[in-house]
């Protein structure tokens, strides 16, 4: 691993939009491409903190290296972190093999920090072995972690009375893993049963659909080739389930490795990471080539009911030169 100072430095410079930042992540991007990216997502109150916590603390007794990427909501004054690494992850702290960052998402929608592909890659450059990514958990907008992770676990709960509200946002279909947390709760079969049922709707499992329970095959690799989510119950504050969960998330890697899978994970982060800078950079780059007072003019026009928005984008592309 490289030098954590000079980790959380450069981690800052491209958060903060420094002009160092994108020459920086040049210079390493060669150096990228080794870690295995798990995604944690899920709704509010699942546990999804706890768990990465676990989960770090099980990889580090493996004898693996460790980067946490803990995507906070923003503070709406600051724009900061609400939460701190120090407070949701205290007791990995002081282990060399772990570093930890919190980001503000500064009102992502997809449950992701701006800049956090390139946290990623800059902790992939340090020679991080696994990296853990875990989202806000807005419930309803967070499929984009899908694009930044090779695996993607998805946290439940029972008893939150969201199972089927949650898993209508599209979080059913980017699962790689299925967690249901908090499994000493009394109702969590029924959970477990409801995840089942809407898993079996899916098109992995629709080809067995006639099948009896016994004589579907189990979860992880199907016979045709695609990944059938495991359903993986944890007390995630005692630590239990999780050598399940990450012998599963090792058993997607590999799946990965020899399915041609990594390959297209690799193609879609790094179709995900370019949208990103392009939808930054763009805008900029439009509104510095209007002509001086185009853009009040436009807004004025558009509030005074005399252009359309949709008309009033059309009028600012022409204007700046970008439809030809």
């Amino acid at each position: 691993m490289g030098n954590r100072r000079a980790l959380a430095r450069a981690i800052s410079l491209v958060e903060d939009d420094q002009p160092e930042g994108p020459q920086i992540l040049s210079d390493l991007y060669a150096h990228t491409g080794r870690a295995h990216v798990i995604g944690v997502t899920g709704s509010p109150g699942a546990g999804k903190s706890t768990l990465v916590n676990a989960l770090a603390r099980s990889y580090r007794a493996a004898g693996l290296t460790v980067g946490v990427i803990a995507v906070d909501p923003s503070s709406p004054f600051s724009g900061g972190a609400l939460l701190g690494d120090r407070i949701r992850m205290r007791d990995l702290t002081g282990d060399p093999g772990v570093f930890i960052r919190s980001m503000a998402s500064r009102g992502s929608l997809g449950g992701l920090a701006r800049a956090t592909f390139d946290v990623v890659q800059l902790m992939d450059a340090a020679g991080f072995d696994r990296i853990l990514v875990e989202t806000v958990g807005a419930g309803q907008a967070e499929v984009e972690i899908a694009e930044a992770a090779h695996t993607t676990i998805v946290v439940e709960a029972p008893g939150m009375g969201d199972e089927v509200q949650t898993f209508k946002a599209g979080l059913l279909e980017i699962a790689d893993i299925l967690v249901v947390n908090k499994a000493d709760r009394s109702d969590v079969d029924r959970t477990v049963l409801a995840l089942q049922a809407m898993q079996s709707l899916g098109s992995a499992a629709a080809a067995h659909h006639h099948l009896t329970v016994d004589e579907r095959p189990g979860p992880g690799r199907q016979p045709d080739g695609s990944w059938l989510p495991p359903i993986v119950k944890t007390v995630a504050a005692e630590g239990r389930g999780i050598e399940t969960v990450r012998g599963w998330a090792e058993e997607h890697a590999r799946y990965l490795r020899e399915t041609n899978g990594y390959a297209r994970h690799e193609g879609q982060r790094a179709a995900a990471s370019i949208r990103h800078i392009l939808y930054e950079r763009l805008p900029a780059m439009l509104l510095a080539r209007l002509p001086e007072g185009y853009w009040e003019r436009m807004i004025r026009d558009v509030v005074n009911r005399d252009v359309a928005p949709h008309a009033a984008v059309d009028a600012l592309l022409r204007a700046g030169n970008w439809l030809g």
